[in-house]
């Protein structure tokens, strides 16, 4: 087995001493399939810009609200604290500035308009959700990076005060606990570190209720979230990707679609849920406007009211209502 650049530890359950791994789940595509799908596949045309006119969030929130930056990036204010979620500022989703995937609406905050950010959550090392340019801006805010094992070895070089942890392990941040939870996902920068490090969700459990946010993951008939009324009991919110889903022979064990993503909502009995994943950069191949169109029927299917769940689009911030 290759020599891992990023981990090293105690084999177990979803660890074979060298690659992270999804237990029982159906494993993601490899290159053989890549190469097939960008072949065959029928990319839809995205436009080049969408307009966004930025907001500036309040400094501190008691209780919680969450106000959409773009992509995977979303700040989280609840008791008095601010958490960004895999924040990239940058234009690419890409190790290169030329070439990648291209910023298509930009932030819904302006970087310099940020509040004071206290921690940092990280979900897994793919470029649209871990960007190193951006980290080492945040570096100026001195916040908590939490991520899952073996990321901390790629932010060595930012500065910044990192905790790793495993699936089912714990981090007191003040008057918030942030659970790591398994979702079905894997992890990669180059073409030779395929999952030595580990991807995860979080659930932040503070004073305001407990949050639920999953970066990327594949429905794998519902595993992610059957476990969590168990585990947690109540969630105010959960915070769930909706895009980047097609097409479905290659995305699914990766990225679940927006019904999916309902079916795990209700899975995890959350009372509220956020869309997130969508209409930033285009990874796959359906439209931009798919998404949320998509979410709007599966919620008719479902008979869940769509001011239960919303897909917020850069610069939407929802104050979330009470239990």
């Amino acid at each position: 087995m290759p020599r891992t650049p990023y981990y090293r530890g105690p084999v177990s359950d979803h660890f074979d001493g060298t690659r992270f791994f999804n237990p029982g789940g159906e494993a993601p595509r490899g290159l053989r399939d890549l190469w097939r799908w960008q072949r065959e596949g029928q990319r839809m045309r995205w436009p080049a810009k969408v307009a966004v006119t930025p907001v500036v969030p309040a400094p501190v929130v008691d209780d919680l609200s969450v106000t959409m930056v773009g992509h995977a990036t979303l700040l989280i204010q609840t008791a008095g604290l601010n958490l960004l979620t895999d924040p990239v500022w940058s234009e690419r989703a890409s190790p290169s500035r030329l070439a990648g995937p291209r910023r298509v609406a930009q932030p819904g905050v302006r970087f310099e308009d940020l509040p004071k950010i206290d921690a940092v959550l990280l979900s897994h090392n793919h470029y649209d959700h871990l960007d190193l340019a951006t980290l080492k801006r945040l570096k100026a805010h001195d916040p908590l990076v939490i991520t899952p094992l073996g990321n901390d070895a790629l932010l060595k070089g930012t500065g910044l005060r990192v905790e790793t942890a495993d699936w089912g392990e714990s981090r007191q941040f003040g008057p918030l606990t942030l659970h790591l939870e398994p979702c079905h996902h894997w992890s990669a920068r180059g073409i030779r570190d395929r999952s030595m490090a580990l991807w995860a969700g979080f659930v932040i459990e503070g004073p305001a209720g407990k949050i639920l946010h999953i970066g990327d993951t594949g429905f794998d008939q519902g595993r992610p979230y059957r476990d969590l009324p168990a585990r947690h009991g109540p969630l105010r919110l959960a915070i769930l990707p909706i895009g980047a889903y097609e097409p479905r022979w290659f995305m699914s064990p990766q990225h679940q679609d927006p019904d999916e993503a309902l079916q795990g909502f209700r899975l995890a009995r959350a009372a509220y849920g956020i869309g997130h994943h969508w209409g930033t950069f285009q990874l796959t191949d359906e439209g931009r406007e798919a998404p949320p169109e998509a979410l709007a029927r599966a919620l008719h299917t479902h008979a869940i009211p769509a001011e239960r769940f919303r897909a917020l689009a850069p610069a939407d911030s929802w104050a979330i209502p009470p239990l």
